[in-house]
């Protein structure tokens, strides 16, 4: 016998999507109760889809100071009396009742920390959340409609397939028998933190539900941390001495081109129960933290997804048909909340945290503007759903997947106040967004109530067969018609005449003949009842000692059974105990964590310190071998600067002990020619006051001994040795006179041949010359102008521009003679040609400045000649 191939889920035709059918995104609000009654509250809640908020004292909001108070409106608002079953009746129960029927769902709440997403989602003991409430409506709609476990089978690529009747039973014995446990002790081992979430009062059921169709659900959970996808059902090999990290998950894209996560596990669930003992086991693993707002706050994105499978049934009612599978989810997603560093205290691996979830968040928002700005505006901008995993798995949902709500919970209190501001805000745009609205399956065409009839037709024939003493089970007719089949066959003829002596003799014969063989079958079946009759009556004689027997091993029963049911109140009351010693175990777990997770990050936070402080310290040290050696050098180079200056100061003090000695020398000549015999005495001191001679360059010192020497006022240029060799050639000169200086009228004037003169040094100019010439003034101490000629060379630096390095500075300074000039007496016999000797006598002594002439050896400016000659008395 062949078994029949598995059939796999088709390919489902997209869906037509059209501009006029479409909702906009089901926005909530819900407002929780302040912590405490004296606290300053900021939400108001004006109607049943209305709310106000008012800035907390000492916000303010304008420019001008003045505190603004804003309205926003949503598709309802939930106040803080609202209980957990009308929030489920308005905003989860349509949602659940689409799955039913092919259609899918996303519901996810949005907040800051701490406004109550996770006691929405989830609840707590007697006040479940959305999450409970769907299960139990759910399987409350379809639990006596559900097909045998393993029918339906996952293909692992967000595919439903459908197995045989024998593949689905060897599939249950090998996994009932090896790894999964049954229902049953599942169910006797409730966590107490999630007993008694709905009561019976409140559960709920959908209408219109198809009873001829077969039904399976499967249930994934998945958490979103720092942007990686972790699979919170899988099952891991612990490894108490080296424990391995859950491997992130990755996102594909099926063959209808909807995302979904590769290689998360789904879970076959059949009861309610069950399936919230699946949530709650990977709740337990989920990444929680203790912040300054939160005991437990949410690290992660988490998301709980309800797959349903349905397929229908035959013309018969009876088997599956494999090749109309329809697979619809509904997505519980409880985000985790906006937070700001400075208020959680968030350090280290907290601030990682917030930082990732406030990024998912703003992609979020981001992705929300551009398809609100698509829709409104007409533009046709990508929507940047792979920046975030968040965006990045539900984008089919707001492509026209399915219908898409969000739950915004904010808390009144005064310090959320700013970022409930930005939360409303989002809400708003939010509900500008409108998502295309998914067509609904195709009917299989069959005629429904064909489960009904098929139920009520074996349930007939069951009764027949019993009411006429035949077998009830469907193999009994089986094992007749094989008796049936044993006799000999009726011969084929065929009666035309009354009178027909050939084929009438023929039947008769085998009709005798079978009756004779019925007939030894008789016989032989009377004896063997016969012989089971006798051995009936044996065993009933048996049975009836041995009945004896058991009645006197009961009352022995009855006593042992009196101790069992004394030890099983016994066992129970300490499994009680033992249960409730667990749920404490388990919370001092989760506190422990907590600290030893505060005392890794502390430990960390403090080896951070204290690294950075070795390294500020070495730094430092670092520093002051630095400035050590700056000193140093700083030293070094002072030491040399005054070194220099001292050299310096030295030769000027020379230079200015040779002139004094070369004075006095002079003077001690004119006064030994005075004193000379034979020379007339000088004529007496005239009474009346000569007028003062002109004014005279400093160029023109008084008469020395030796016209080599430089007279004190005579300008000594820095390097003398090497100023004829640059002028001997044809090099031109840079002139560069300020406009500002200004014409003194002396005798003794520069003359530069050759040479570019300007008033600011250009590029130009310092291109085409080989020598640079400055003229400064500036008034001296005396009050007088003095004129500095600064002499320089032209060089070509690598960039190919122009550097100026000066080698030389001539001094030029003008003085007024107001002392009077004493004339000597000229010796006797002279008297007659005193002013004519006077005047060749000044002829002669003055100094003589001649110009440099083309050709000259010397640099630019005045060579001075001075002739030594006696005064006259």
């Amino acid at each position: 016998m062949t078994k029949p191939a598995k059939s796999k889920t088709p390919r489902r035709p997209p869906l037509k999507k059209t501009s006029n059918q479409k909702d906009p995104v089901g926005v909530y609000c819900r407002v929780r109760p302040l912590g405490r009654e004296d606290e300053e509250c900021c939400i108001e809640v004006i109607s049943s889809s209305t709310i106000q908020l008012h800035a907390p004292e000492g916000f303010k909001v304008n420019r001008n100071g003045e505190y603004k108070e804003t309205q926003y409106s949503f598709k309802k608002v939930f106040g803080v009396l609202v209980s957990q079953t009308e929030l489920f009746e308005s905003v989860a129960k349509p949602l659940v009742d689409d799955l039913i029927h092919g259609r899918n769902g996303l519901l996810f709440t949005y907040g800051v920390t701490g406004s109550g997403k996770t006691f929405t989602m989830t609840g707590s003991p007697g006040l479940g959340g959305l999450l409970p409430r769907s299960l139990d409506m759910l399987f409350n709609s379809i639990g006596p409609f559900q097909a045998k476990r393993y029918v339906f089978k996952s293909d692992d690529k967000n595919g439903i397939e459908v197995q045989n009747e024998v593949d689905a039973l060897l599939e249950r014995q090998r996994r009932e028998n090896v790894c999964v446990p049954k229902v049953a002790s599942s169910r006797q081992k409730v966590d107490p933190e999630i007993a008694d979430m709905i009561k019976l009062a409140e559960a709920c059921k959908a209408d219109d539900v198809d009873e001829d169709s077969s039904y399976s659900v499967f249930v994934s959970y998945i958490e979103i941390y720092n942007n990686y996808i972790y699979d919170l059902l899988e099952e891991n090999q612990e490894d108490a001495i080296r424990p391995k990290p859950p491997q992130s998950k990755i996102l594909r894209e099926d063959q209808n081109h909807n995302m979904y996560v590769a290689g998360c596990m789904e879970v076959e669930v059949k009861s309610a129960e069950e399936a919230f003992q699946v949530f709650w086991k990977g709740q337990k693993r989920r990444k929680v933290a203790n912040t300054r707002l939160n005991r437990e706050s949410s690290r992660s994105h988490s998301v709980f997804i309800i797959k349903l499978a349905q397929a229908p049934l035959d013309a018969d009612g009876d088997s599956i048909l494999q090749n109309q599978v329809a697979v619809s989810q509904l997505c519980l997603v409880d985000l985790a909340g906006s937070e700001r560093t400075g208020r959680t205290g968030a350090e280290g691996t907290r601030i990682r945290e917030a930082g990732n979830i406030n990024q998912s968040l703003l992609t979020l928002r981001t992705c929300i503007e551009i398809l609100r700005e698509n829709q409104m505006c007409g533009t046709n901008r990508m929507v940047p759903y792979r920046d975030s995993k968040v965006t990045h798995l539900f984008k089919n949902y707001f492509d026209g997947e399915g219908k898409v709500k969000m739950i915004v919970c904010v808390n009144p209190k005064a310090d959320d106040y700013e970022e409930t501001l930005l939360v409303m805000r989002f809400a708003e745009m939010t509900q500008e967004v409108e998502v295309a609205r998914p067509m609904d399956r195709p009917i299989c065409g069959f005629t429904p109530g064909r489960r009904n009839r098929n139920q009520a037709f074996k349930d007939e024939l069951s009764r027949k067969l019993e009411e006429r003493g035949g077998p009830i089970d469907r193999d009994i007719p089986s094992v007749l018609n094989l008796a049936m089949h044993s006799l000999p066959p009726i011969p084929t003829a065929e009666v035309t005449d009354a009178h027909d002596d050939i084929t009438l003799p023929r039947l008769i014969e085998a009709l005798q003949n079978r009756h004779r063989i019925r007939q030894t079958m008789l016989e032989d079946y009377n004896k063997a009842a016969n012989t089971m009759t006798s051995l009936l009556q044996k065993l009933d004689s048996n049975i009836n000692s041995k009945e004896n027997y058991i009645h006197e091993q009961n009352g022995k029963l009855l006593e042992k059974d009196k101790i069992i049911q004394n030890n099983k109140a016994e066992i129970e009351r300490l499994e009680k105990k033992a249960k409730m010693l667990e749920h404490k175990i388990d919370i001092l777990q989760k506190t422990t964590k907590i600290y030893e997770d505060d005392k890794r990050s502390l430990q960390h936070e403090l080896e951070t310190g204290a690294q950075r402080l070795q390294r500020e310290l070495s730094e430092k040290r670092r520093m002051e071998q630095r400035m050590q050696g700056a000193v140093t050098d700083t030293q070094h180079k002072w030491e040399k600067e005054c070194e220099r200056r001292v050299n310096a100061m030295q030769q000027q003090m020379q230079n200015k002990l040779w002139v004094k000695d070369e004075k006095l020398k002079q003077l001690k000549a004119i006064v030994t020619e005075g004193k000379t015999p034979g020379r007339p005495e000088p004529p007496p001191r005239q009474t009346q006051p000569k007028p003062p001679p002109p004014r005279e360059e400093q160029r023109a010192p008084l008469p020395a001994k030796r016209s080599a020497s430089p007279s004190p006022t005579t300008s000594t240029p820095v390097r003398p040795l090497h100023r004829r060799s640059r002028s001997a050639g044809g090099e031109k000169w840079v002139d560069h006179k300020p406009s500002s200086s200004l014409d003194l009228g002396t005798v003794l004037q520069p003359i530069i041949p050759n040479a570019i003169k300007v008033s600011a040094p250009n590029e130009k100019a310092l291109s085409k010359c080989d020598r640079y010439v400055l003229t400064h003034q500036e008034v001296a101490s005396d009050g007088e102008i003095q004129t500095q000629l600064i002499k320089g060379d032209v060089m070509k630096t690598r960039g190919g521009g122009q550097a100026v390095q000066f080698t030389d500075i001539e001094t030029l300074k003008q003085q007024l003679t107001t002392i009077e000039c004493r004339k000597r007496k000229s010796s006797e016999g002279d008297s007659g040609d005193q002013k004519g000797g006077s005047v060749a006598d000044v002829e002669k002594r003055c100094a003589v400045a001649m110009e440099m002439k083309a050709g000259s050896t010397m640099g630019p400016g005045l060579e001075h000649h001075c002739i030594t000659k006696r005064r006259k008395p």
